[in-house]
Protein backbone atom coordinates (compact mmCIF):
# COMPACT_ATOMS: atom_id res chain seq x y z
CA UNK A 1 0.00 0.00 0.00
CA UNK A 2 1.56 3.35 -0.99
CA UNK A 3 0.82 6.81 -2.29
CA UNK A 4 -2.88 7.64 -2.35
CA UNK A 5 -4.03 4.39 -0.73
CA UNK A 6 -1.47 4.77 2.07
CA UNK A 7 -2.62 8.34 2.74
CA UNK A 8 -6.28 7.31 2.91
CA UNK A 9 -5.46 4.52 5.37
CA UNK A 10 -3.33 6.73 7.64
CA UNK A 11 -6.13 7.24 10.15
CA UNK A 12 -6.82 3.55 10.61
CA UNK A 13 -6.06 2.27 14.11
CA UNK A 14 -2.90 0.21 14.02
CA UNK A 15 -1.68 1.54 10.67
CA UNK A 16 1.15 3.56 12.24
CA UNK A 17 4.33 1.47 12.71
CA UNK A 18 2.84 -1.30 10.60
CA UNK A 19 4.58 -3.06 7.75
CA UNK A 20 2.86 -2.91 4.38
CA UNK A 21 3.58 -4.06 0.84
CA UNK A 22 4.98 -1.43 -1.51
CA UNK A 23 4.28 -0.90 -5.19
CA UNK A 24 6.19 1.87 -7.02
CA UNK A 25 4.36 4.61 -8.94
CA UNK A 26 3.65 3.55 -12.53
CA UNK A 27 6.16 6.09 -13.85
CA UNK A 28 8.91 4.56 -11.68
CA UNK A 29 8.06 0.91 -12.25
CA UNK A 30 11.10 0.44 -14.52
CA UNK A 31 13.53 1.40 -11.75
CA UNK A 32 15.23 -1.47 -9.96
CA UNK A 33 15.77 -2.82 -7.48
CA UNK A 34 12.41 -1.68 -6.16
CA UNK A 35 11.47 -2.25 -2.51
CA UNK A 36 8.70 -4.74 -1.83
CA UNK A 37 7.70 -3.47 1.60
CA UNK A 38 7.87 -0.46 3.87
CA UNK A 39 7.12 0.52 7.45
CA UNK A 40 4.73 3.34 8.31
CA UNK A 41 6.94 5.63 10.41
CA UNK A 42 5.82 9.13 9.40
CA UNK A 43 2.60 11.12 9.36
CA UNK A 44 1.92 11.55 5.65
CA UNK A 45 0.93 13.35 3.54
CA UNK A 46 2.62 16.42 4.99
CA UNK A 47 0.80 19.67 4.19
CA UNK A 48 1.69 22.19 1.50
CA UNK A 49 0.74 25.82 2.06
CA UNK A 50 1.59 29.31 0.85
CA UNK A 51 4.70 30.80 2.44
CA UNK A 52 4.49 34.57 2.57
CA UNK A 53 8.19 35.36 2.44
CA UNK A 54 9.18 39.03 2.24
CA UNK A 55 10.90 40.71 -0.72
CA UNK A 56 10.11 38.15 -3.41
CA UNK A 57 10.52 39.06 -7.10
CA UNK A 58 7.37 40.30 -8.87
CA UNK A 59 4.85 37.54 -9.46
CA UNK A 60 6.90 34.93 -7.60
CA UNK A 61 5.08 32.57 -5.25
CA UNK A 62 6.72 30.32 -2.69
CA UNK A 63 4.87 27.37 -1.20
CA UNK A 64 6.27 25.14 1.52
CA UNK A 65 6.09 21.36 1.94
CA UNK A 66 6.09 20.74 5.69
CA UNK A 67 8.20 17.62 6.05
CA UNK A 68 9.37 19.17 9.33
CA UNK A 69 6.05 17.99 10.80
CA UNK A 70 6.20 14.41 9.54
CA UNK A 71 6.40 13.41 13.20
CA UNK A 72 7.70 14.68 16.50
CA UNK A 73 10.83 12.97 17.82
CA UNK A 74 10.87 11.04 14.53
CA UNK A 75 10.52 13.97 12.14
CA UNK A 76 11.92 15.56 9.02
CA UNK A 77 13.03 14.18 5.68
CA UNK A 78 14.93 11.24 7.24
CA UNK A 79 11.64 9.53 8.08
CA UNK A 80 10.81 8.89 4.41
CA UNK A 81 14.12 7.11 3.83
CA UNK A 82 13.90 5.14 7.07
CA UNK A 83 10.50 3.71 6.11
CA UNK A 84 12.29 1.69 3.44
CA UNK A 85 15.62 1.13 5.19
CA UNK A 86 14.05 -0.16 8.40
CA UNK A 87 11.79 -2.52 6.46
CA UNK A 88 14.91 -3.96 4.82
CA UNK A 89 16.68 -4.29 8.18
CA UNK A 90 13.75 -6.23 9.67
CA UNK A 91 13.44 -8.38 6.53
CA UNK A 92 17.11 -9.35 6.88
CA UNK A 93 16.61 -10.40 10.50
CA UNK A 94 18.62 -7.60 12.08
CA UNK A 95 18.47 -7.09 15.84
CA UNK A 96 20.27 -3.75 15.77
CA UNK A 97 21.16 -0.93 13.39
CA UNK A 98 24.31 1.16 12.97
CA UNK A 99 24.52 4.63 11.46
CA UNK A 100 26.88 7.60 11.40
CA UNK A 101 26.56 11.37 11.59
CA UNK A 102 27.54 14.64 13.23
CA UNK A 103 27.09 15.25 16.93
CA UNK A 104 23.70 16.91 16.25
CA UNK A 105 22.67 14.64 13.37
CA UNK A 106 18.92 14.70 12.68
CA UNK A 107 19.31 11.42 10.83
CA UNK A 108 20.92 9.70 13.82
CA UNK A 109 18.16 10.93 16.14
CA UNK A 110 15.46 9.73 13.74
CA UNK A 111 17.20 6.35 13.32
CA UNK A 112 17.45 5.89 17.08
CA UNK A 113 13.73 6.52 17.52
CA UNK A 114 12.69 4.37 14.54
CA UNK A 115 14.84 1.51 15.81
CA UNK A 116 13.24 1.60 19.23
CA UNK A 117 9.76 1.75 17.66
CA UNK A 118 10.60 -1.53 15.92
CA UNK A 119 12.29 -3.13 18.95
CA UNK A 120 15.82 -2.87 17.54
CA UNK A 121 18.92 -1.61 19.31
CA UNK A 122 20.67 1.39 17.77
CA UNK A 123 24.37 2.19 17.62
CA UNK A 124 25.38 5.71 16.65
CA UNK A 125 28.85 6.83 15.61
CA UNK A 126 28.87 10.59 16.18
CA UNK A 127 31.50 13.01 14.92
CA UNK A 128 32.62 15.73 17.32
CA UNK A 129 35.59 17.99 17.96
CA UNK A 130 38.95 16.67 19.14
CA UNK A 131 38.57 18.61 22.39
CA UNK A 132 35.22 16.96 23.23
CA UNK A 133 35.70 13.39 22.01
CA UNK A 134 36.64 12.12 25.51
CA UNK A 135 33.88 14.02 27.31
CA UNK A 136 30.22 13.32 28.01
CA UNK A 137 28.40 14.78 24.96
CA UNK A 138 25.57 16.09 27.12
CA UNK A 139 21.83 16.22 26.50
CA UNK A 140 21.46 19.13 24.09
CA UNK A 141 19.10 18.91 21.11
CA UNK A 142 19.15 15.62 19.21
CA UNK A 143 21.38 14.04 21.85
CA UNK A 144 18.62 14.31 24.43
CA UNK A 145 16.24 12.20 22.35
CA UNK A 146 18.92 9.71 21.33
CA UNK A 147 19.99 9.09 24.90
CA UNK A 148 16.43 8.94 26.26
CA UNK A 149 15.57 6.14 23.82
CA UNK A 150 18.70 4.22 24.80
CA UNK A 151 20.93 4.59 21.76
CA UNK A 152 24.52 3.42 22.17
CA UNK A 153 26.84 6.31 21.29
CA UNK A 154 30.42 6.04 20.07
CA UNK A 155 32.26 9.35 19.64
CA UNK A 156 34.98 9.95 17.04
CA UNK A 157 36.91 13.13 16.38
CA UNK A 158 36.51 15.01 13.12
CA UNK A 159 40.14 14.18 12.38
CA UNK A 160 39.56 10.43 12.90
CA UNK A 161 36.41 10.62 10.81
CA UNK A 162 38.27 12.34 7.98
CA UNK A 163 41.09 9.77 7.96
CA UNK A 164 38.98 6.63 8.30
CA UNK A 165 35.66 7.57 6.69
CA UNK A 166 32.07 6.76 7.61
CA UNK A 167 31.92 3.44 5.75
CA UNK A 168 35.02 2.01 7.41
CA UNK A 169 33.91 3.25 10.84
CA UNK A 170 30.52 1.55 10.47
CA UNK A 171 32.17 -1.65 9.22
CA UNK A 172 34.51 -1.67 12.22
CA UNK A 173 31.59 -1.45 14.65
CA UNK A 174 29.64 -4.02 12.63
CA UNK A 175 32.53 -6.48 12.93
CA UNK A 176 32.64 -6.05 16.71
CA UNK A 177 28.90 -6.60 17.02
CA UNK A 178 29.02 -9.70 14.83
CA UNK A 179 31.72 -11.12 17.11
CA UNK A 180 29.33 -10.57 20.03
CA UNK A 181 26.65 -12.61 18.26
CA UNK A 182 24.55 -9.62 17.18
CA UNK A 183 22.91 -9.14 13.77
CA UNK A 184 23.65 -5.53 12.79
CA UNK A 185 22.30 -3.65 9.78
CA UNK A 186 24.26 -0.63 8.55
CA UNK A 187 22.41 2.50 7.43
CA UNK A 188 24.62 5.00 5.56
CA UNK A 189 25.06 8.67 6.48
CA UNK A 190 21.73 10.43 6.04
CA UNK A 191 20.08 7.18 4.95
CA UNK A 192 21.29 8.13 1.48
CA UNK A 193 21.68 5.04 -0.66
CA UNK A 194 19.63 3.81 -3.61
CA UNK A 195 17.08 2.15 -1.32
CA UNK A 196 16.69 5.31 0.78
CA UNK A 197 16.20 7.30 -2.43
CA UNK A 198 12.78 5.65 -2.78
CA UNK A 199 11.59 7.77 0.16
CA UNK A 200 11.58 10.89 -2.00
CA UNK A 201 10.50 9.13 -5.17
CA UNK A 202 7.43 8.28 -3.11
CA UNK A 203 7.25 11.89 -1.86
CA UNK A 204 6.88 13.03 -5.47
CA UNK A 205 3.88 10.73 -5.85
CA UNK A 206 2.46 12.34 -2.70
CA UNK A 207 3.01 15.87 -4.10
CA UNK A 208 1.54 14.81 -7.43
CA UNK A 209 -1.62 13.63 -5.68
CA UNK A 210 -1.85 16.82 -3.59
CA UNK A 211 -1.70 18.86 -6.80
CA UNK A 212 -4.38 16.70 -8.42
CA UNK A 213 -6.87 17.09 -5.59
CA UNK A 214 -6.15 20.84 -5.34
CA UNK A 215 -6.46 21.44 -9.05
CA UNK A 216 -5.23 25.05 -9.09
CA UNK A 217 -1.49 24.91 -8.31
CA UNK A 218 1.41 23.82 -10.48
CA UNK A 219 5.02 24.16 -9.41
CA UNK A 220 7.82 25.30 -11.68
CA UNK A 221 10.61 24.66 -9.21
CA UNK A 222 11.43 22.61 -6.11
CA UNK A 223 13.99 24.01 -3.66
CA UNK A 224 15.58 21.91 -0.91
CA UNK A 225 18.70 21.63 1.24
CA UNK A 226 21.27 18.97 0.43
CA UNK A 227 23.33 17.30 3.13
CA UNK A 228 23.88 13.71 2.01
CA UNK A 229 22.29 13.46 -1.44
CA UNK A 230 19.44 10.97 -1.05
CA UNK A 231 16.65 13.51 -0.76
CA UNK A 232 17.64 15.45 -3.88
CA UNK A 233 18.22 12.22 -5.84
CA UNK A 234 14.67 11.05 -5.11
CA UNK A 235 13.08 14.44 -5.74
CA UNK A 236 15.00 15.04 -8.98
CA UNK A 237 14.42 11.56 -10.39
CA UNK A 238 10.76 11.53 -9.36
CA UNK A 239 10.04 15.01 -10.69
CA UNK A 240 11.56 14.11 -14.07
CA UNK A 241 9.71 10.81 -14.44
CA UNK A 242 6.33 11.93 -13.06
CA UNK A 243 3.88 14.52 -14.35
CA UNK A 244 5.43 17.14 -12.05
CA UNK A 245 8.38 18.13 -14.30
CA UNK A 246 9.54 20.78 -11.81
CA UNK A 247 13.19 21.82 -11.87
CA UNK A 248 14.95 20.83 -8.65
CA UNK A 249 17.34 23.34 -7.04
CA UNK A 250 19.50 22.03 -4.20
CA UNK A 251 21.56 24.13 -1.79
CA UNK A 252 24.42 22.05 -0.40
CA UNK A 253 25.28 22.58 3.26
CA UNK A 254 28.49 20.55 3.17
CA UNK A 255 30.97 19.44 0.50
CA UNK A 256 30.60 21.07 -2.92
CA UNK A 257 28.23 20.78 -5.91
CA UNK A 258 30.66 18.61 -7.88
CA UNK A 259 30.77 16.03 -5.10
CA UNK A 260 26.99 15.89 -4.84
CA UNK A 261 26.45 15.62 -8.59
CA UNK A 262 28.74 12.60 -8.57
CA UNK A 263 27.02 11.10 -5.53
CA UNK A 264 23.53 11.63 -6.94
CA UNK A 265 24.67 10.05 -10.19
CA UNK A 266 25.76 6.94 -8.27
CA UNK A 267 22.38 6.76 -6.53
CA UNK A 268 20.31 6.99 -9.70
CA UNK A 269 22.70 4.60 -11.49
CA UNK A 270 22.03 2.19 -8.63
CA UNK A 271 18.38 2.23 -9.67
CA UNK A 272 19.34 1.47 -13.28
CA UNK A 273 18.23 4.82 -14.59
CA UNK A 274 19.92 6.18 -17.70
CA UNK A 275 19.39 9.80 -16.63
CA UNK A 276 22.16 12.27 -15.81
CA UNK A 277 22.41 14.14 -12.52
CA UNK A 278 23.32 17.44 -14.23
CA UNK A 279 20.10 17.26 -16.28
CA UNK A 280 17.95 16.64 -13.22
CA UNK A 281 19.13 19.00 -10.50
CA UNK A 282 20.90 22.32 -10.10
CA UNK A 283 23.18 22.28 -7.04
CA UNK A 284 24.54 25.47 -5.48
CA UNK A 285 26.95 25.89 -2.60
CA UNK A 286 25.35 27.19 0.60
CA UNK A 287 27.65 25.74 3.28
CA UNK A 288 29.03 29.13 4.31
CA UNK A 289 31.48 28.65 7.18
CA UNK A 290 31.02 24.88 7.01
CA UNK A 291 28.67 22.08 8.01
CA UNK A 292 26.59 22.99 11.09
CA UNK A 293 28.44 26.32 11.38
CA UNK A 294 26.62 29.64 10.99
CA UNK A 295 27.39 33.28 10.43
CA UNK A 296 25.57 35.87 12.52
CA UNK A 297 23.73 36.91 9.36
CA UNK A 298 22.43 33.36 8.75
CA UNK A 299 21.14 33.04 12.30
CA UNK A 300 19.51 36.46 12.11
CA UNK A 301 17.83 35.30 8.89
CA UNK A 302 16.39 32.24 10.69
CA UNK A 303 15.08 34.52 13.44
CA UNK A 304 13.66 37.09 11.00
CA UNK A 305 11.84 34.45 8.94
CA UNK A 306 10.30 32.99 12.10
CA UNK A 307 9.17 36.46 13.18
CA UNK A 308 7.78 37.33 9.75
CA UNK A 309 6.07 34.04 8.84
CA UNK A 310 5.90 31.77 11.90
CA UNK A 311 8.00 29.11 10.16
CA UNK A 312 11.00 28.06 12.24
CA UNK A 313 13.87 26.86 10.07
CA UNK A 314 16.77 24.83 11.37
CA UNK A 315 20.23 26.42 11.15
CA UNK A 316 21.99 23.47 9.49
CA UNK A 317 19.79 22.55 6.51
CA UNK A 318 16.60 24.40 5.59
CA UNK A 319 17.83 27.67 7.12
CA UNK A 320 20.83 27.73 4.80
CA UNK A 321 18.75 26.59 1.81
CA UNK A 322 16.14 29.34 2.30
CA UNK A 323 18.90 31.89 2.90
CA UNK A 324 20.61 30.82 -0.33
CA UNK A 325 17.33 30.88 -2.25
CA UNK A 326 16.37 34.41 -1.19
CA UNK A 327 19.90 35.65 -1.71
CA UNK A 328 19.81 34.31 -5.27
CA UNK A 329 16.39 35.85 -5.83
CA UNK A 330 17.78 39.21 -4.78
CA UNK A 331 20.79 38.87 -7.07
CA UNK A 332 18.91 37.34 -10.03
CA UNK A 333 15.24 38.42 -9.80
CA UNK A 334 14.48 37.74 -13.47
CA UNK A 335 15.49 34.09 -13.00
CA UNK A 336 12.68 33.63 -10.46
CA UNK A 337 10.13 36.21 -11.62
CA UNK A 338 6.64 34.75 -11.99
CA UNK A 339 7.73 31.26 -10.84
CA UNK A 340 5.76 29.04 -8.48
CA UNK A 341 8.26 27.43 -6.12
CA UNK A 342 7.82 24.53 -3.71
CA UNK A 343 10.30 24.73 -0.83
CA UNK A 344 10.72 21.42 1.02
CA UNK A 345 11.28 22.02 4.74
CA UNK A 346 13.33 19.00 5.78
CA UNK A 347 13.06 19.57 9.54
CA UNK A 348 15.78 19.73 12.18
CA UNK A 349 14.21 21.95 14.83
CA UNK A 350 16.15 20.23 17.63
CA UNK A 351 19.39 21.49 16.08
CA UNK A 352 18.43 25.01 17.15
CA UNK A 353 19.03 24.05 20.78
CA UNK A 354 22.72 23.74 19.96
CA UNK A 355 22.70 27.43 18.94
CA UNK A 356 20.96 28.99 21.94
CA UNK A 357 23.97 31.02 23.03
CA UNK A 358 24.33 32.54 19.57
CA UNK A 359 20.58 33.14 19.25
CA UNK A 360 20.06 34.69 22.69
CA UNK A 361 20.93 38.21 21.56
CA UNK A 362 18.52 37.91 18.61
CA UNK A 363 15.50 36.50 20.39
CA UNK A 364 12.48 38.46 21.54
CA UNK A 365 12.57 40.79 24.54
CA UNK A 366 10.84 40.18 27.84
CA UNK A 367 9.79 42.19 30.87
CA UNK A 368 8.10 41.79 34.20
CA UNK A 369 4.41 42.57 33.96
CA UNK A 370 3.55 46.10 35.14
CA UNK A 371 1.15 45.86 38.09
CA UNK A 372 1.24 49.47 39.30
CA UNK A 373 -2.52 49.92 38.97
CA UNK A 374 -5.06 48.42 41.36
CA UNK A 375 -5.52 44.78 40.47
CA UNK A 376 -8.57 42.81 41.67
CA UNK A 377 -7.71 39.57 43.46
CA UNK A 378 -9.59 36.29 43.59
CA UNK A 379 -10.33 36.74 47.30
CA UNK A 380 -12.04 40.09 46.71
CA UNK A 381 -9.12 42.22 47.82
CA UNK A 382 -7.25 44.73 45.71
CA UNK A 383 -3.55 45.46 45.62
CA UNK A 384 -1.93 48.74 44.62
CA UNK A 385 1.79 48.33 44.02
CA UNK A 386 3.95 51.41 44.22
CA UNK A 387 7.51 52.19 45.07
CA UNK A 388 8.66 54.62 47.71
CA UNK A 389 11.66 55.34 49.87
CA UNK A 390 11.90 55.74 53.60
CA UNK A 391 14.24 58.50 54.78
CA UNK A 392 15.50 58.54 51.19
CA UNK A 393 17.76 55.62 51.99
CA UNK A 394 16.08 52.19 51.65
CA UNK A 395 13.73 51.36 48.76
CA UNK A 396 10.51 49.67 49.78
CA UNK A 397 7.66 47.97 48.00
CA UNK A 398 4.47 49.09 49.74
CA UNK A 399 1.35 47.00 49.24
CA UNK A 400 -1.93 48.12 50.79
CA UNK A 401 -4.58 45.41 50.98
CA UNK A 402 -8.16 46.57 51.38
CA UNK A 403 -10.51 43.80 52.41
CA UNK A 404 -14.27 44.07 52.67
CA UNK A 405 -16.02 42.21 55.44
CA UNK A 406 -19.81 42.51 55.82
CA UNK A 407 -19.73 42.34 59.64
CA UNK A 408 -16.60 44.38 60.38
CA UNK A 409 -16.64 46.95 57.61
CA UNK A 410 -13.52 48.04 55.81
CA UNK A 411 -10.06 47.17 57.15
CA UNK A 412 -6.76 48.32 55.71
CA UNK A 413 -3.43 46.65 56.30
CA UNK A 414 -0.03 47.62 55.03
CA UNK A 415 3.08 45.50 54.51
CA UNK A 416 6.51 46.77 53.66
CA UNK A 417 9.26 44.66 52.09
CA UNK A 418 12.67 45.85 50.94
CA UNK A 419 13.25 45.66 47.21
CA UNK A 420 15.70 46.93 44.65
CA UNK A 421 14.11 49.48 42.33
CA UNK A 422 16.58 48.54 39.63
CA UNK A 423 14.93 45.13 39.47
CA UNK A 424 11.41 46.48 39.45
CA UNK A 425 11.15 46.21 35.70
CA UNK A 426 13.59 44.13 33.70
CA UNK A 427 13.97 44.32 29.96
Amino acid sequence: MAGVSAASAAGKIGSFLSKRPYAPPSWASHLSPAPSQTFSLGHFPTPIHKWNLPNLPNGTEVWIKRDDISGMQLSGNKVRKLEFLMADAVAQGADCVITVGGIQSNHCRATAVAAKYLNLDCYLILRTSKLLVDKDPGLVGNLLVERLVGAHIDLVSKEEYGKIGSVALADLLKKKLLEEGRKPYVIPVGGSNSLGTWGYIEAIREIEHQIQISGDVQFDDIVVACGSGGTIAGLALGSKLSSLKAKVHAFSVCDDPGYFHSYVQDLIDGLHSDLRSHDLVNIENAKGLGYAMNTAEELKFVKDIATATGIVLDPVYSGKAAYGMLKDMGANPTKWKGRKILFVHTGGLLGLYDKVDELSSLSGSWRRMDLEESVPRKDGTACRISSTSLSGLIPYLVCTFISINSSRGIKATQSQKPTNLLNKRRN
